[in-house]
């Protein structure tokens, strides 16, 4: 029964429980996991771990390094205080309030840079690498399921491996990944990828079977997204951005099909990018890392033609059509390790246009994409660094108000900066778009708050700079009272000011923020 998942003989007779093989990992080893945002995931071993913890009661804590999040496996170990360690980034709401509450340390990090890390040897020893796997070839190759992440480096450095072969990964996913590893530096040679298609490396993740030290069987099933539907927010989010792009494109600044999409992980990203079904644009490509529910539509829509990534995240309708469709998608699509979708050298290269989401964005375009109140870790950094700074376009989205208008994502100074205004090209939200290109500090600030901020904040915004600018300075604040709209919200529960100023200079000053809705002007 298992010819056709393990295709080197000699690895047949490692085919163990997963109660035989999680008796092997010890407190204080490092274990390194396939999966990237709720995909491909390893999953068996972990949880057989944690049930054996739970009934025995036992202090075992390990450290866990993955691609990016992983599905309930995340929770589960939190739950049961498994984890001492956690890298490079992680979306489980019980596994962050551990993390804020200090029970678990965190290091959020670009994805680009983990299996730099690991190559580099600063994590020291790898005890165990676990990959879930559609199946093993005959020389031993891992053929990865719905995510790639970062399991090749996994694979080559840690001492051993523990390949999950999971049943109900479809076996037609095999030829959908392109396996390409870098050499060590400094005498690396440029990555030879310069089309979204390319295919530069193996089908398969390569592997000594000698190294493979355990097969564990399940048929578990990704952890299912969550995503949220379009709404008119995001609706007006995305005609925006076409917008714009269509201004480009007239202005000679991007090719006639622009070039390759990169859409960040998150509901209202996800939204964005289904609005381009209605785009004027098409024979559209992605290079993403991460591809959801409106990749496939758009595919499926024929407005996306070639799509590149380092994972599937779908929701459950999603997954179950993508996976009994592969045929239809396989060239069309690939799955390739994260180093490479968010590898700065090729981002730059190909041109990418990145859109990704804001926690909040203060007045001069600094962007602040993981801490709630510049304390609290949301999620992470994710890939969004990596594609921000190297895009040919950087594009933010938020909502400019959030928990029914008593937080507006744009504030007078972000209480903490994930991508400085150098990184950040426009800004988009249901009110308008801002064009920063080309604009010094005061310029931007006039930008953002005429076309982005909702009507409950503008006049104190306006007031804000006014006097901040009264004070001198390339980029003015008030630094007294530069994170005033924070502290209200943590005393009062909204950010909104009770007392609204209504002095004429402040009207006078106010005029040049009020202009026609947005139209490129240059």
């Amino acid at each position: 029964m298992f010819e056709d998942r393990i295709r080197n003989v000699s690895l047949r007779s490692r085919v163990l429980s997963v109660d035989e093989v999680q008796g092997w990992i010890h407190d204080g080893m490092t274990i390194a996991v396939s999966g990237f945002t709720k995909s491909g995931d390893a999953k068996a071993v972990l949880k057989a771990l944690s049930r054996r913890i739970s009934e025995t009661n036992e202090h075992t804590r390990i450290r866990l390094l993955s691609g990016a999040s992983l599905g309930d496996t995340d929770k589960i170990l939190a739950e049961k205080g498994v984890m001492s360690f956690r890298l490079p980034f992680q979306s489980e709401p019980f596994l962050r309030d551990r993390i804020n509450r200090g029970d678990i340390e965190y290091v959020d990090q670009h994805l680009s840079e983990t299996a730099e890390w690991v190559r580099s040897g600063w994590f020291g020893k790898i005890d165990f690498a676990i990959i879930e796997a559609t199946a093993i070839t005959e020389d031993g190759g891992i053929i990865p399921t719905t995510s790639v992440g970062n399991s090749p480096i996994f694979v080559e450095k840690a001492d051993k491996v523990i390949v999950e072969i999971n049943l109900s990964a479809p076996l037609d996913l095999e030829g959908v990944h392109d396996i390409y590893v870098p050499a060590a530096r400094p005498h690396r040679k440029p990555i030879p990828l310069v089309n979204v298609a390319d295919r530069i490396g193996t089908p398969y993740i390569p592997c000594s079977p000698e190294k493979i030290v355990a097969i564990v069987l399940s048929a578990e099933e990704d952890t299912p997204s969550t995503v949220s539907a379009a709404d008119p927010d995001t609706h007006a989010m995305a005609e925006f951005i076409q917008e714009f792009l269509v201004h480009e494109v007239r202005r000679g600044r991007l090719p006639r099909h622009i070039g390759p999409l990169q859409i960040g992980i998150g509901s209202v990203t996800n939204a964005v990018l289904s609005g381009f079904e209605n785009s004027p644009f098409d024979r559209l490509e992605l290079y993403t890392e991460v591809m959801q529910d409106a990749a496939f539509e758009l595919l499926d829509a024929g407005k996306v033609q070639l799509a590149s990534s380092c994972s599937f995240t779908l929701s459950r309708s999603m997954r179950e059509h993508v996976l009994s469709h592969l045929g239809q998608y396989k060239n069309r699509v690939v799955l390739r390790p994260q180093e490479i979708s968010n590898h700065p050298e090729i981002v730059r290269r190909l041109g990418v246009i990145a859109i990704n989401a804001a926690l909040e964005v203060d007045i001069y375009g600094n962007v602040n994409s993981t801490h709630v109140f510049g304390t609290r870790m949301m999620n992470g950094i994710g890939g969004s660094g990596d594609f921000a700074r190297n895009a040919a376009l950087s594009i933010f989205v938020t909502r400019s108000i959030e928990k029914g208008g008593r937080i507006s994502s744009i504030v007078p100074f972000a209480t903490h900066v994930d991508h400085p205004e150098h990184d950040v090209d426009v800004i988009v939200t249901e009110r308008g778009i801002a064009d920063l290109r080309g604009l010094s500090p005061r310029q931007r600030a006039r930008e953002i708050i005429s076309h982005l901020v909702h009507p409950d904040y503008k006049d104190e915004l306006i007031e804000y700079v006014r006097r901040a600018e009264s004070l001198g300075g390339h980029t003015p604040h008030v630094l007294s009272e530069a994170w005033d709209w924070h502290f209200r919200m943590l005393k009062y529960g909204d950010m909104r000011s009770l007392v609204h100023a209504a002095q004429s200079d402040v009207l006078e000053f106010a005029s040049q923020y009020r202009r026609e809705p947005f139209r490129v002007r240059r």
